[in-house]
């Protein structure tokens, strides 16, 4: 079983689907996701903060995988990671631990991929997608922007319906840091005692 944990409450439920999608991309089936555990992102980017969120995530009936998924927002991903991996890391040993930043949000991937989700929760049927997702600042505003007039992003009810839909390959190819999501998924999933095939 993967355990995530997660900052917002649209990831709540949006990020298990994406782990499992991902995993069926990967010709992995029935592996299990559990529900994430959410702290504020002021907690999961101190040490102490972040340490507790994993401590619970180990000691979670049948975990054998911990994911940290967090924006990055205005931050650059790789000033804060090193340091919550290794923290994280030494928490959940002997247990694989990764954390991933979604540059800048977790919307931002779907603004690589904005054809895909034309007609599903409001999104406009002439939308398209950005040059530079993972550059957008407030990546949630840019997405409801190309949302028919009078639609509002809900991201406790919209996130996860898009992430059932989004065309996950496009994203690959289009954004850094959901490729580095990929990976460590695979790499999660192949601790669960499987064999992920190489995707995309």
């Amino acid at each position: 079983m993967i355990q995530p944990i997660v900052e917002g409450h649209g990831e709540v439920p949006a990020v298990p689907v994406l782990i499992r999608q991902l995993a069926q991309f990967m010709a992995v089936h029935g592996v299990q996701v559990a529900q994430p555990i959410r702290r504020p992102r002021s907690k999961l980017v101190q040490k102490d903060g972040l340490e507790q969120a994993v401590a619970l995530a180990r000691i979670q009936t049948g975990c054998e995988a911990i994911v940290v998924l967090l924006d990055a927002h205005e931050d650059c991903p790789k000033k804060p990671a090193p340091d919550l991996q290794r923290w994280a890391v030494q928490v959940a040993n002997p247990l694989p631990c990764s954390v991933v930043f979604a540059k800048k949000e977790y919307e931002g991937w779907f603004l690589s991929c904005v054809e895909s989700l034309r007609g599903q929760r409001g999104i406009s049927a002439s939308a398209i997608s950005e040059p530079q997702p993972e550059e957008v600042r407030d990546a949630k505003g840019r997405l409801e922007s190309k949302m028919e007039a009078g639609r509002k992003y809900v991201a406790t009810s919209d996130q996860v319906a898009l992430t059932a839909v989004a065309d996950w390959a496009t994203v690959h190819t289009k954004c850094r840091s959901f490729r580095k999501f990929a990976k460590e998924t695979k790499r999660l999933l192949q601790a669960c005692n499987t064999r992920p095939q190489d995707w995309p």
